[in-house]
């Protein structure tokens, strides 16, 4: 009797998914899929690292310096929205795949948050940026916060930061959805999961706001389903066992920390904890959005980034 009713609840359970997934494709799409898909445009340079990796980047525009660092999975193509009105404005823009993402390799050291936030410092005196604005997105931020912290040099070339839906580590502190993704994520069974059509709508909307959009979750799972995970397992232990909220004081950049208001893998709780630590920071909620703030709010990115440019 019991596995019957079991049985029921699991088929109730799945006519309701599909359901679920249905309504969210009829949604409308802000952006049309053609126009995520496509790259940042710019000259295609390479910044190789003493163990091995060779970090893909893409620069355009002249004028003070922005560097765009994307969250996990992900790659630069997160930034088309975003690169292009920055370059237009009169920005000098560098975007790059972190190690194990897009076109960047993976050396010896692998992706343990140590060595990635190290990139940040190579990428930077690589471009000889001097009074740039680092802008990171999710882990983008994670490892842009250890990066200041550990590397003096890192802070001495930027006049600005952006931290926009991300974290300094304890990612499972008011985040439930993080304790159920994150342990299916190290298993596989996201990715399996997220292969099927209903599992990959619901999966790509709980990344939107509260409109999620088609072509938001399409051009997302593309990314997504393409990365190899298994390499990167060393920096997603590190979003849950390390923990810098208590270093913030240290960072002395001006800072402004954005979160969408419907963020469900860094929720407002992590934003408030950022700002509340970073002596000045800026607080930022984007209503009904979500964690993908650079297809869902770019101008409100873009107006943060040129507003830590134009300040004394």
């Amino acid at each position: 009797m019991r596995l019957v009713g079991g049985a029921a609840v699991a088929v109730v359970g799945a006519i309701a998914a599909r359901a679920a997934a249905a309504r969210i494709e009829r949604h409308p799409d802000p952006v049309p899929y053609a126009r995520l898909r496509r790259e940042p445009e710019g000259e295609e340079l390479f910044v190789s690292r003493p163990d091995g990796t060779v970090l893909r980047a893409v620069v355009a525009g002249e004028g003070p310096p922005v560097v765009l660092a994307h969250g996990y999975g992900a790659s630069l193509l997160e930034w088309n929205l975003v690169q292009g009105a920055l370059v237009a404005a009169g920005h000098r823009v560098i975007a790059f795949d972190q190690r194990g993402h897009g076109r960047s390799t993976l050396g010896s050291d692998g992706t343990g948050s140590g060595p990635m936030a190290q990139d940040y410092l190579a990428v930077l005196e690589h471009f000889d940026v001097r009074g740039g604005v680092l802008v990171g997105h999710s882990m983008g931020g994670f490892l842009a916060i250890r990066a200041l912290l550990d590397h003096p040099d890192v802070a001495a070339r930027l006049r600005g930061l952006v931290l926009f839906a991300t974290w300094a580590g304890r990612i499972y502190d008011g985040a439930p959805h993080n304790r159920l993704q994150i342990p299916l994520l190290k298993t596989g069974i996201l990715q399996q999961l997220a292969r099927t059509r209903t599992g990959g709508i619901l999966m790509g909307s709980v990344q939107c706001g509260k409109r999620p959009s088609p072509a938001m979750i399409a051009v997302f799972l593309d990314v997504f389903l393409r990365q190899a995970h298994r390499p990167l397992l060393p920096v997603l232990r590190s979003f849950a066992r390390e923990d810098r909220y208590p270093r913030l004081k240290e960072i002395t950049v001006p800072t402004v920390v954005m979160v969408g208001s419907a963020d469900r893998t860094t929720p407002r709780s992590h934003a408030r904890r950022l700002a509340a630590g970073i002596s000045g920071a800026r607080l930022i909620t984007v209503p009904d959005a979500g964690h993908m703030l650079n297809w869902e709010s770019p101008d409100t990115l873009v107006e943060a980034v040129i507003s830590l440019h134009k300040s004394d």
